[in-house]
């Protein structure tokens, strides 16, 4: 494998894990209401487990309320038990076939919890990030052990692995800090 081909593999395995973090960072309520919050509920319906998602329709009809219209009525009771028992802190409302969820306000120690939960959402992110510089420094040091590559190619693939690797983390970093502000906006 060359140290071009390496390259490019452990940067879309970086991205993968960037990208993965930013989304659970959305899913982190701060007060303003947002479809990523609750879309990947499980909800127990049809005999299996569906993410929310995937039976009903998400919506914010103003900053402070999101809602759920499930596309099967029989699919209501259910939405509104796994929303309950998700730990997202909403309190569910079904009026008609709607499930209406106001989100509360914050307080200080809600805040505080959240700003915990991102960092540790951030920390996963960066082991996964770590994991795939890791992956990258055994390849080329195996395809220099196989005599693929030559030593200075090798040395040289781990200075711009290394670059790549403090260039994601300081962009969940990044993230985490503007999040962790957002968070503690009053």
């Amino acid at each position: 494998m060359t140290p071009e081909a390496i390259l490019k593999n452990t940067q879309s395995e970086m991205q993968k894990a960037l990208d993965h973090t930013l989304h659970e960072f959305s899913t982190i309520h701060t007060g303003k209401a947002s479809p990523a919050m609750v879309e990947n509920v499980t909800v127990e319906v049809y005999g299996s487990n569906m993410r929310l998602m995937e039976v009903a329709a998400i919506t914010t009809p103003d900053s402070r309320t999101i809602s759920i219209q499930p596309w099967d009525k029989g699919a209501l009771k259910p939405t509104e038990k796994a929303i309950q028992t998700a730990g997202l802190g909403l309190n569910p409302i079904i009026r008609g076939n709607t499930i209406i969820c106001p989100l509360p306000e914050l307080s200080g120690e809600r805040r505080k919890e959240m700003v915990k939960m991102a960092s540790s959402l951030c920390e996963n992110g960066r082991v996964g990030i770590r994991a795939a510089r890791q992956e990258a420094m055994t390849a080329l040091k195996q395809a220099s052990k196989d005599k693929e590559i030559s030593e200075d190619e090798q040395k040289r693939g781990e200075k711009e692995v290394q670059t790549l690797t403090d260039d994601f983390v300081k962009k969940i970093d990044q993230s985490f800090k503007d999040k962790e502000a957002e968070l503690l906006k009053v």
